[in-house]
This record gives structure tokens, C-alpha cells and sequence, in this order.
């Protein structure tokens, strides 16, 4: 069966790599987790005390990194599974920061890209169906209204026994999220001109995974 490349893009907590995952394991393609490199660029950054904004610095410390992204979800950092550590609040807060140095975004989208050339992969993001998968047979662009994605962060927050602020805090933590996604001045968060737009309020997991599926299917018939 031929495969393809899938690109997912949209706001904080409209559900992207829940969808993709699921996708995943429907076609039995690979998640590339483009979030969990900007992760282990952060975490080496706070090891090695490398401030966050010293560009030139976090690049040259780029270019003796290894990032593994493994098909059963690990992330690997320099040979050590670092999968649990790069979920730590101080790392989320600095891989934000790191995020937005241009040439530590161009390292990590042509890594992403070579990743990718073997098809087969879905990858969810901000960017990438805009920068780093511009040729992804499918597009999808993700999204659900404030109130709908802080009422899933709240159920989630409190199904892993996670703090959590009240769903309207949430809301508005979201909207200036994306406010700084959108607005920020490398590869901002926008929907490519041949996604298709789907928005998730008021759809299951299954339903969102089934419409994608009716968009990818067609292509995996083509020299079957």
C-alpha cells in the first residue's frame, strides 16, 4: 500500500497529537512529536546552564546533538530516554523560549524534513504544513473554540492529578497563547492555503480521526 505524509497543524489543545497518534496506529504510520525536539534542545540547554536566548550557542550545541524519535512514542536525547524528563514544567517553559531562535527553528525543521523523506509519517505542529512538510500529501488544519479545548485541558489536568486553574483561566490562557503563536515573528502559527480546516468543538476523537481518514484514503489506493 503506498504511503504518504500527513501534516497536522493548530492551536494549543485542539487535539493534534491525540489525533495523530490515533491515526497512527490506524494506517500503521509513525508520530513525529516535532514539540519533543524543541523539548530536548531545551533540556540540554538547562544541563549544560546554555542561556536560552544565546543563539549562536544553543545552535553550536545543536550541531553535536542526537534526537531519537522512536515508533512507540520515546524520545531519546544523546542516547538516554529522556521521554518523562522533557515533561517537567521548567523544561515546557524553555523550550518555548528556545522555539523562537530562527536558526534553532531551521536546524530542527531540515532534521524534521530528512525524517520524513521515507514517508509514512504523520507530524503535528504550528508550522508544518506551512514550513516543514510544505509537500505533505494531506493538510489538516485543527482547530476548536477556546472554551471547548480549556474544558479538555481541565478534564485532562485532572484525570493525571495535575494542578489546574478553572476552565474560565484556562480559556484565557489559551486565547493568549494563541495570540503569541500567530503573532510571533518565525514561522507563526497559520492554516496552509491547502489544509483543510476542521474544527473539533464539537466532534469525538473518532469522528475527527474518521473524517481524516476519508481525506487520506484515496491516496493510499494510487498503485496500491
Amino acid at each position: 500500500m503506498k504511503k504518504i505524509n500527513i501534516a497536522i497543524d493548530g492551536p494549543s489543545a485542539a487535539g493534534k497529537s491525540t489525533i495523530a497518534k490515533r491515526l497512527c496506529s490506524k494506517l500503521g504510520y509513525v508520530h513525529l512529536d516535532t514539540g519533543a525536539m524543541y523539548r530536548c534542545t531545551a533540556l540540554k540547554c538547562l544541563n549544560n546552564s546554555i542561556p536560552l536566548d544565546d543563539e549562536e550557542r544553543v545552535v553550536a550545541m545543536l550541531k553535536d546533538t542526537d534526537i531519537v524519535l522512536t515508533p512507540d512514542g520515546k524520545v531519546f536525547l544523546d542516547g538516554e530516554d529522556v521521554s518523562k524528563a522533557i515533561r517537567e514544567d521548567a523544561v515546557s517553559m524553555a523550550a518555548s523560549d528556545v522555539s523562537k531562535l530562527e536558526n534553532v527553528r531551521k536546524e530542527l525543521v531540515a532534521r524534521q524534513q530528512k525524517m520524513a523523506e521515507a514517508k509514512g509519517f504523520i507530524m503535528d505542529g504550528r508550522d508544518i504544513g506551512t514550513v516543514v512538510l510544505t509537500d505533505a500529501e494531506v493538510k489538516i488544519y485543527m482547530t476548536a473554540s477556546a472554551l471547548a479545548r480549556a474544558q479538555r485541558r481541565y478534564k485532562q489536568n485532572i484525570e493525571a492529578g495535575i494542578e489546574t486553574s478553572d476552565v474560565e483561566t484556562l480559556a484565557k490562557e489559551i486565547e493568549a497563547r494563541d495570540y503569541q503563536d500567530m503573532h510571533r515573528e518565525h514561522s507563526p502559527l497559520k492554516k496552509a492555503d491547502d489544509a483543510v480546516e476542521i474544527d473539533t468543538s464539537d466532534l469525538t476523537i473518532e469522528e475527527v480521526v474518521d473524517r481524516i481518514y476519508q481525506l487520506v484514503e484515496p491516496y493510499l489506493q494510487e498503485n496500491a
